[in-house]
């Protein structure tokens, strides 16, 4: 079956987007965020965790089982990111957010993954008798889902920084939709790993979403609060990915130890 996309709708539609983070691999987390009917879809960090093809399938069915069917986006880890983001669009995800840019030729590698192999689009993904295609050679209708995937980049490497006039003219001209910003790599490639927690950062980062909104790409920043988001939105921000499914357990679970033990130790 295909998927409606819904994120694609709100950009063609010129419509903020927020998304959440989730790592864990139960299905019953994409079907929760799903049944809040608050997130317009979630990114699953698959750099960060364990995975195999029937998960990815059983967590994009999941996800359509909420109250409000719920998009799914794929971070793979850049080695293995053919191989991972055709089997996510196959299982049904809606969107690839591409780790670890660069050049520009690193934006023809992740073009040459997600586009279809046809003569005016010129990428390498053929038809696949997976669940978009699962009942039928109906390659219309496919081709049509493959060209609604959302196409995102991610900046965090000082080298791209260096290069992100060439990486964002070649992003434009091969239809990147959403190009995502990552302090912490950022720094780490610096040689500076404190340097994403200081203020020090905010040059940076600021730099990223004014050439962002130049090459006429809408720029994603993830924060793990509310209160974080206003200094993004005055920048022009208006797409978000907020919190992370591990650290909001461990904070949890923290908020709630702390508070009985407190208590406990009075008795």
């Amino acid at each position: 079956m295909i998927i409606q996309n819904t994120i694609r709708e709100l950009l063609n539609q010129d419509k903020p987007t927020v998304g959440t983070h989730f790592m864990l691999r139960d299905p019953d987390i994409p079907e929760l965020i799903g049944d809040t009917q608050m997130f317009d879809y979630a990114e699953f960090t698959a750099e960060y965790t364990a995975l195999d093809m029937p998960m990815l399938y059983n967590l994009a069915r999941a996800a359509q089982c909420g109250k409000k069917p719920l998009p799914l986006m794929i971070k793979p880890d850049m080695d293995g990111q053919g191989f991972w983001a055709q089997a996510a669009l196959g299982a049904g995800f809606k969107a690839v957010l591409f780790t670890d840019i660069r050049t520009p030729e690193d934006i023809d590698e992740a073009y040459r993954i997600i586009r279809p192999d046809i003569p005016d689009v010129r990428g390498e993904h053929g038809v696949k008798l997976r669940r978009p295609a699962l009942n039928s050679y109906d390659t219309e209708e496919y081709l049509e889902d493959l060209k609604s995937i959302i196409f995102c980049i991610m900046l965090e490497k000082n080298i791209a920084f260096e290069n992100i006039d060439a990486i964002f003219e070649n992003a434009k001209a091969k239809g990147v939709d959403m190009s995502q910003w990552g302090p912490v790599d950022f720094g780490f490639s610096r040689g500076e790993p404190g340097l994403a927690q200081s203020p020090e950062i905010k040059p940076f980062e600021e730099a990223f979403i004014a050439k962002s909104l130049e090459y006429g790409l809408h720029p994603r920043i993830e924060i793990g609060s509310v209160d974080q988001a206003k200094r993004y939105i005055d920048l022009g921000v208006r797409h978000f990915c907020i919190g992370w499914d591990r650290f909001i357990i461990r904070q949890t679970f923290t908020e709630l130890g702390a508070g009985m033990k407190t208590l406990m130790e009075k008795l």
